[in-house]
């Protein structure tokens, strides 16, 4: 498995968040000025980007996370929904099923009626696909888990269409059965900051399981493929010590910068 560099890194966590905001002006991020297509939910809501640049091979599609009332609601949906139906051998949250078997309101002329999120996108990029171009599919928290999903449902499809899968505090996918079948573990990167908790949710062990390659980002380092039960143990330890750590030095000399040179 290649090792995500930082440029990668950076270029993901900022599409990440620029995700978020109703306006995105694609062009300044060296994307085409036709090269964005954008897939909207039930309520007309982005919830999808697609980019890409005619001279570049890779397609990005970044996915938003939790961002409504109706989202957080989604977010409790913690059954298992099967997802045979979409031919995946496994199953997944429930909300997450929901979010991409949604109706996807238009967002062009052409865009029609009664299509779900995932058609509409797969529709959206087989033409690139086609045209030689690779996806690299990119998301924040319940985003990520869909990257996840969708990336696996593409490559199964359009077999090595799927460049990578990056993904930053993104909560655990499906059962068992999803953590067998997955066909991206080599090309899927988890990015954990410090003492996420949504990266431990839903809080069912052996239940729900994660997936790829997991690059927490902790103490000033990068520690990869740590357990979920020792990472959550030194997270924990972390909350019970984090009001004492402010008393070092090491603190205050890092706070120095708030002080004017007199």
């Amino acid at each position: 498995m290649k090792p995500l560099k930082r440029y990668q890194y950076e270029r993901y966590a900022v599409l990440c968040k620029l995700a978020y905001p109703r306006v995105f002006r694609h062009t300044r991020y060296g994307f085409d000025p036709n090269g964005q297509r954008i897939i909207r939910d039930r309520n007309g809501k982005i919830m999808i980007r697609v980019l890409w640049s005619k001279k570049q091979d890779e397609v990005v599609v970044v996915f938003k996370g939790s961002h409504s009332v109706s989202d957080w609601i989604l977010n409790l949906a913690v059954w298992m929904k099967n997802c045979r139906p979409l031919g995946l051998p496994y199953s997944i949250h429930a909300g997450l099923h929901y979010l991409l078997q949604q109706e996807s309101q238009p967002s062009r002329n052409e865009d029609k009626l009664g299509v779900s999120v995932l058609v509409r996108l797969e529709t959206t990029l087989l033409p690139l696909i086609q045209q030689g171009k690779r996806v690299a599919l990119t998301g924040h928290s319940s985003g990520g888990a869909l990257a996840c999903v969708v990336a696996d449902y593409l490559e199964r499809r359009t077999p090595k269409s799927i460049k990578r899968v990056v993904t930053f505090g993104q909560p655990a996918v499906g059962s068992w059965g999803f953590y067998q079948n997955y066909t991206l573990a080599h090309k899927t990167y988890r990015i954990c900051c410090d003492i996420d908790i949504v990266t431990f949710l839903p809080p069912f062990p052996f239940l729900y399981w994660h997936v790829g390659k997991l690059l927490w980002l902790y103490n000033g380092r990068i520690y990869e493929n740590t357990p979920t039960f020792l990472r959550f143990g030194r997270s924990l330890l972390s909350w019970l010590i984090r009001p004492f750590s402010y008393h070092l030095m090491s603190k205050y000399i890092r706070n120095k910068d708030f002080f004017d040179e007199r």
